[in-house]
């Protein structure tokens, strides 16, 4: 079927094609049966190699070439061979086996132990190792990488803006000032300790049949250690073995996997905002391009809108899982099916996050620095100088220095002049009154500078 990506009803593959192609190639229809194609290809492999105990027989390299070769050159064709089947077994891995079986019916020493394929498997210990690997590969090789970009730019602008200084705004009122520099810096680092969390988080697996005991497996061999093979499987993928379950792997790592991408989200939510707050004041302006446009109707406007996007696209994203979150740990009893068309809708949750990424990072590069801006409303707003003048004061032992200083700025229009003037009537050494003097709204910034310098090192 061909689709015109203007008659997709998702975004995902219509409008943001491009965008999501990298999770395209982990999370769709054809890739998901790959996948679990590989873990039943996998386990004949496993099953085989222990041929001696299975009493299988004059297994050469030229078969194992042919079972490496379907997955190798699985086709959309092969995909579509699939899917008709299951047309006819209501049952996506029943068709899976059946595909194998059909293609070992071609090689007559596969074909005499065709009956290996799937052995006491539950349809869930394919699938909950595809889908382990499937999210491995998706934070591995799309999250992972993105999240870097994002935390190295913010790292590049945090070193580069150390010295700008910023009317801190607490309240949504003007407060004591900070660097440019130093508030990126505070995202860089959040996001930072997301990015080792996910990068940490096991991603576990589990393949002991259909209720979690190995039934089926002891039934037909009950002498092997099949806790001890399904250990081995499992971690010959790199993944982490989960030695007690019900029929289901309880999906608790993806639970955590999504929590930890959901709050990396909100912290970038919290970045966009602000950040479309710094366009809003002018402290930044957008770099126009002369073919864009801002407004159908006002040719003036440059609007922040990756910024705005990337904020909706986190939200869709960490609203699917957050359902996921509450959702997948639990099942009934040994298991129940509604965790199923949840799952399928990783790949979803994961391409809305992508996106956002992208829009963000489009729009930051966009950015250039108005220091005329942020330097005329820092001169405007003397009145945060109170703090510093009080807190003098309090060193010295002068009474009511805190109501004194509420007196003389609150709800004022305060200047240089103001300040200089109630300075100078202090009672505090001369020493004291000059260093006071010599603050100004622009160098009232603390350690901002030195925080920068040492979180960047």
């Amino acid at each position: 079927m061909n689709l015109s990506l203007l008659k997709a009803i998702s975004p995902i593959d219509g409008r943001y094609f491009k965008l999501t192609k990298s999770l395209r190639n982990i999370f769709s229809e054809f890739h998901f049966l790959k996948y679990r194609l590989q873990v039943e290809i996998l386990w004949f492999k496993k099953i085989l190699s222990m041929h001696e105990i299975f009493k299988i027989q004059n297994i050469e390299n030229d078969d194992i070439f042919f079972i490496d070769n379907i997955l190798k050159n699985f086709t959309l064709e092969d995909a579509i061979q699939i899917k008709n089947i299951e047309k006819q077994t209501n049952h996506d891995i029943k068709a899976l086996e059946y595909f194998l079986k059909y293609k070992f019916s071609k090689f007559k020493k596969l074909d005499l132990i065709s009956e290996f394929i799937h052995f006491s498997c539950t349809s869930e210990d394919i699938n909950n190792i595809a889908y382990a690997l499937m999210i491995k590969d998706a934070r591995d090789q799309v999250l992972l990488p993105l999240w870097s970009e994002i935390i190295n730019f913010l790292k590049k602008d945090a070193i580069q803006y150390k010295n700008i200084s910023l009317l801190s705004m607490t309240h949504g009122q003007p407060a004591s000032p900070s660097t440019m520099g130093k508030e990126i810096l505070n995202f860089y680092y959040r996001l930072e300790r997301q990015f080792f969390k996910l990068k940490k988080i096991d991603i576990l697996a589990k393949f002991n049949g259909s209720t979690g005991n190995y039934n089926a497996h002891l039934a037909a061999y009950p002498t092997i250690n099949w806790h001890l093979v399904s250990k081995e499987f499992v971690t010959s993928l790199n993944l982490v073995w989960n030695p007690c379950t019900t029929q289901i792997e309880p999906h608790d790592y993806i639970a955590e996997i999504f929590g930890c991408i959901s709050l990396f989200n909100t912290i970038l939510i919290d970045f966009n905002r602000d950040f479309w707050g710094y366009i809003s004041l002018n402290y930044f302006k957008q770099i126009s391009i002369d073919n864009e446009v801002g407004s159908s109707v006002m040719p003036h406007k440059i609007n922040p809108i990756d910024f705005e996007n990337s904020e909706g696209n986190l939200g869709l994203s960490n609203a699917l899982m957050n359902h996921m979150i509450n959702k997948l740990p639990i099942s009934r009893w040994q298991r129940d099916l509604s965790d199923s068309t949840v799952l399928r809708n990783i790949g979803v949750a994961l391409s809305y996050s992508v996106i956002a990424y992208y829009s963000m990072l489009n729009g930051i590069k966009k950015l250039q620095i108005n220091n005329f801006q942020l330097l005329k409303i820092l001169n405007e707003n003397w009145s945060v100088l109170s703090e510093a003048i009080q807190t003098v004061m309090r060193r010295y032992n002068i009474k009511n220095s805190y109501e004194k200083l509420k007196k003389l700025t609150r709800g004022k229009e305060i200047n240089k002049i103001n300040i200089h003037k109630f300075i100078s009537n202090l009672d505090i050494p001369e020493v004291e009154k000059k260093r006071l003097k010599k603050i100004t709204p622009e160098n009232y910034i603390g350690y901002a500078v030195q925080i920068v310098k040492e979180m960047t090192k």
